[in-house]
């Protein structure tokens, strides 16, 4: 049996729930042993007792700690997909998941985890991101889709499928766990694109940063051709490390395929 990727990621996404409820920390001030009647009963008891510290209030931190949940989530549950498998990629890298396996179709696809704070305001529904997300570093592996750059797994035009999972939060300061109302959203990366860098001072390609957009899958593109001829061309710079990489690489003899 096979399934498209992307349809078994927004069902099991669907069931995800984000537990930690802040930052453990050994020392506390409360008699013992400590009895607790159910998982509410035990995080008030260790919030009272002073062992609860809460989440970074950092985007990229506070992200960072949602996306390792996450993560661990899926890989779990492809452990338990006999004819599929997950491997985490590195930290800093791409992709942050990488999916193969006959279920899904054959050939290695790549599973990015993105984390937007949502930007609320006094008067009426939020309608946009704090900031864009980024869905990919321009001038290194997506430029080059044959070159092994920047820390990615394998060549990025190796990959059979690319796939975004967005997760939408509110960031409440009141709560330790910092994680409100989060909402998770998965697709492909060219039909959230903008046609904007996410980052003023890094070659990031941003997402829209409209709600709406994101929920719906409409970019700025309408079809995925013309987000790759749109930013495969744009003047992204190229640093000299990278100039030196790329060099060396194309020197390099080509290897057996993966």
């Amino acid at each position: 049996m096979t399934e498209p990727l992307i349809e078994w990621l927004r069902a099991v996404c669907a069931e995800f729930v984000f537990n930690p409820e802040g930052v453990y920390q050994r020392t506390g001030h409360h008699d013992w042993p400590l009895r607790a009647d159910d998982p509410e009963d035990l995080t008030r008891q260790l919030d009272s007792g002073g062992h609860l510290l809460p989440l970074p209030r950092e985007s990229a931190a506070l992200a960072n700690v949602i996306e390792v949940a996450l993560i661990d989530y899926l890989l779990d549950r492809l452990e338990e997909l006999p004819d599929a498998a997950g491997a985490r990629g590195a930290e800093r890298g791409y992709p942050d998941l990488e999916v193969s396996g006959d279920r899904f179709g054959g050939g290695h696809r790549a599973v990015d985890v993105k984390m937007a704070r949502i930007k609320t305001t006094r008067r009426g529904e939020p309608t946009r991101t704090v900031s864009r997300i980024t869905l990919f570093t321009g001038n290194t592996y997506f430029r080059h889709p044959e070159l092994p750059l920047g820390g990615i797994r394998r060549p990025f035009g190796h990959y059979v499928e690319h796939l975004d999972v967005i997760g939408l939060y509110v960031f409440d300061e009141e709560s330790k766990a910092r994680v409100q109302a989060l909402e998770l959203l998965v697709h492909e990366p060219w039909r959230i694109a903008s046609r904007e860098r996410s980052s003023t001072t890094r070659e990031y390609i941003g997402a829209v940063d409209s709600l709406a957009d994101l929920r719906a899958g409409q970019g700025a593109f309408g079809t995925e051709e013309e987000f790759y001829e749109y930013w495969r061309a744009y003047p992204f710079k190229t640093p000299r490390m990278i100039v030196r990489e790329l060099d060396k690489l194309l020197r390099r003899p080509p290897g057996p395929p993966q």
